[in-house]
């Protein structure tokens, strides 16, 4: 089977598993890249109040955009950082780190991760699983 396909359907699966913890996410594109052999994965996530992505990784550079809301960017190593509407942070390959809503509302993200084709769908499904 094509692991693009394989890919895929995880990616799509992904909300329903991540809905029940408290966080939703909705993918918007997966596209290759100009780069050659790398694609990138665009979602919006929500996390309701108190809501937690729990420890993780990915294998690419994390990028997102706060659009709602307020929180806390937890990236092993580093100070907490605070995070608000209108504010952005990237989070390095390979970085063990967390996001969790700090605030009274929803926080709401755009967020987008890059990596070697066929590898960015699966950071899609890897944010729900917390390290231990």
């Amino acid at each position: 089977m094509n692991i693009r396909i394989v890919c895929t359907v995880l990616l799509l699966a992904t909300p329903l598993v991540a809905a029940s913890q408290g966080i939703k996410r909705t993918p918007v594109t997966r596209a290759d890249l100009s780069a050659p052999g790398t694609e990138a994965v665009v979602m919006r996530v929500e996390l309701e109040r108190g809501a937690s992505a729990g420890r993780h990784t990915h294998p690419g550079d994390e990028i997102s955009y706060v659009t709602e809301g307020e929180g806390e960017l937890l990236i092993d190593g580093e100070a907490p950082r605070k995070l608000k509407a209108g504010e952005a942070f990237v989070v390095p390959a390979g970085k063990v780190h967390d996001a969790r809503n700090a605030g009274a509302a929803p926080m709401r993200l755009v967020w987008r991760v890059r990596g070697r084709e066929g590898q960015a769908a699966g950071i899609a499904r890897e944010v729900s699983v917390a390290l231990k």
